[in-house]
């Protein structure tokens, strides 16, 4: 039987360049990022990309007519079935640039959430892209429900023919969110149950979080000896894994390997992936993973930062900055990067692809989780035999004596080892 080889869809990148506003990013830069978004996806090639600069966006084209003539030229020469505008459309601009160049036509949360859908494999985050989805399409109604293919797994906004008609109308759409929520609650309640499962172990957690493709997924692996996707592209990773390591003082921790952020990551996917980084706000120490040679490693880093401080993480939950990758420096700039990190006992770099640096690393996680003990003098009674055998269980007891009453332990523990002995 002759096996037919996947359509390739042919597409290309905008990254349109508007001076009046004040938050935009450097063309360059952004440009090469929603591209390297582009590629993320299968059965996509990019042919070809431009960056418009406009004094302002144009209500009902977002361009000009003599440039959506000359782009319009541009893609039925290169035969372009996609446009991929980075940046926000509205649907009015959508219907009418797709309507003008006879091509289907996504912003940047239209190609993330592809990319989710593309990507997602556990219930969860199959259920939280979907609603994700639901939602964008919503403000979208304008279009109908035209592209939503399900051939290869996601929601076809990329798709070719085999579309198959979803509901039109608001009132459907409300009532599969309503469904998906439901079904979401119970997958986020069986999570819970998990996590509160872990709490009884005396592990800490330990969050690696950062930009996408900053190496998370590497280091996890050269960590813990697990198989989780790598891969020189955005968003490899959807899906958290958690896993347990022993740290070289024979400390056993949970390692958790998170989504990576992305900036101007949209809003209803910030909102429906809640619940899978609530896995940070538990952590007791979070690693955010640096891409150090990347040339907008600093803008990075502050997106980063932004997100975790809006998701609510606490200001004293310990953090370290992992600079990866100094693979990738040249040896005379590398040498000046340890000099600038050694000056921060936050900082440490390393290469997740060759080793280099990981004994630092490990040093400053148990330095953090150690920093964050503190010693206690507990007194317990003959009849609290279970709070005490907890505690040496734990190896938290560094003195004990027996007194009239019971007993008098000094115990030096972290706030959430406190925390846990409190439910007791």
């Amino acid at each position: 039987m002759k096996e037919h080889s996947p359509h390739v869809t042919r597409a290309w990148v905008l990254h349109p360049d508007i001076y009046a506003d004040s938050q935009r990013r450097p063309a360059g830069p952004a440009l090469a990022e929603a591209v390297a978004l582009a590629a993320a996806l299968p059965d996509l090639e990019v042919a070809g990309t431009d960056v418009i600069r406009l004094q302002k966006a144009h209500p009902g084209k977002l361009f000009g007519s003599g440039k959506i003539e000359e782009l319009g030229a541009k893609f039925n020469a290169a035969d372009v079935e996609l446009v991929l505008v980075d940046g926000p459309v509205t649907p009015v601009q959508q219907r009418n640039l797709e309507k003008e160049w006879g091509v289907k036509l996504l912003d940047r949360t239209g190609l993330i959430l592809e990319i989710f859908s593309d990507r997602a494999a556990t219930r969860e985050g199959v259920l939280q892209v979907e609603m994700a989805a639901l939602s964008y399409q919503r403000t979208r109604l304008v279009r109908a429900w035209t592209h939503l293919e399900r051939q290869r797994g996601g929601f076809g906004f990329v798709g070719g023919p085999g579309e198959t008609q979803l509901e039109a109308d608001r009132r459907a759409i409300d009532d599969q969110l309503v469904r998906l929520r439901r079904q979401l609650d119970k997958v986020v309640r069986t999570r819970d149950l998990h996590r509160k499962a872990r709490a009884k172990v005396p592990y800490p957690i330990v969050a690696l979080v950062g930009y996408t493709n900053a190496g998370k997924s590497t280091l996890f692996n050269r960590l813990t000896g697990a198989e989780v996707m790598v891969k020189d592209m955005l968003f490899a990773t959807l899906d958290p894994t958690m896993r347990t390591v022993t740290l070289e003082n024979g400390l056993d921790v949970i390692l958790s390997d998170t989504v990576g952020f992305i900036s101007d990551l949209p809003t209803e996917l910030v909102a429906a992936f809640r619940a899978t980084l609530e896995e940070v706000l538990a952590a007791d120490v979070i690693c955010h993973v640096r891409d150090i040679s990347h040339a907008e490693t600093e803008e990075q880093a502050e997106d980063v930062r932004t997100i975790l401080s809006n998701l609510g993480v606490p200001d004293t939950t310990p953090q370290i900055e992992v600079w990866n990758k100094i693979d990738r420096i040249f040896p005379d700039d590398r040498a000046a990067l340890r000099a600038r990190a050694a000056r921060d006992d936050d900082v440490v770099t390393l290469s997740a692809v060759t080793g280099e640096g990981m004994e630092d690393f490990l040093a400053a996680v148990t330095a953090a989780l150690d920093a964050e003990k503190h010693d206690t003098t507990l007194a317990l009674g003959f009849d609290e035999g279970r709070k005490r055998a907890w505690l040496f269980e734990r190896g938290l007891v560094t003195r004990e004596d027996q007194t009239e009453d019971g007993f008098r332990l000094d115990v030096t523990w972290s706030r959430k080892q406190e925390a846990q002995f409190a439910r007791l």
